[in-house]
């Protein structure tokens, strides 16, 4: 389902809690959104459609990934970017890393393990920031 953005400050600096099996709607509603809002944005985190919880969607090229409970286990060489968020007006510069490593749960509850480079990466680390209350 299409759910409304959230750009409640307060709310978005929440800190995310773990997902259970139950959650894994929140993929698909977070799918739905992304879908909706595809013209300006290429991913989302939960708490970014009212939900503290710690899912995340991204574009990986022309695939939507899921993770569920992402845990970042590797970064490597920082840079500076300029990102722009559905939730906040406006862009600001922020660190990101060129290669990261991340562990989590597919929508069938499945331990998976994903590297990143670029550009994903980069989408991938700004969604995982959300989990943490972390708005660039």
């Amino acid at each position: 389902m299409i759910k409304p953005i959230v750009k409640d400050m307060l709310f978005l600096q929440q800190k995310a809690q773990p997902a259970c099996k139950e959650d894994v709607g929140i993929g698909q509603d977070l799918f739905d959104t992304l879908k909706a809002n595809q013209d300006k944005c290429v991913g989302m985190a939960a708490n970014m459609i009212g939900v503290q919880k710690q899912v995340i969607i991204f574009m990986y090229g022309m695939v939507p990934v899921i993770m569920f409970n992402p845990i970042l286990k590797r970064k490597l060489s920082p840079y500076r970017a300029e990102e722009s968020c559905l939730s906040l007006a406006g862009s600001r510069l922020t660190t990101r890393y060129k290669e990261i490593t991340v562990d989590y749960l597919d929508q069938h509850w499945q331990k998976q393990t994903l590297t990143l480079k670029d550009f994903p990466a980069q989408i991938c680390q700004h969604e995982l920031d959300h989990l943490e209350g972390i708005l660039i």
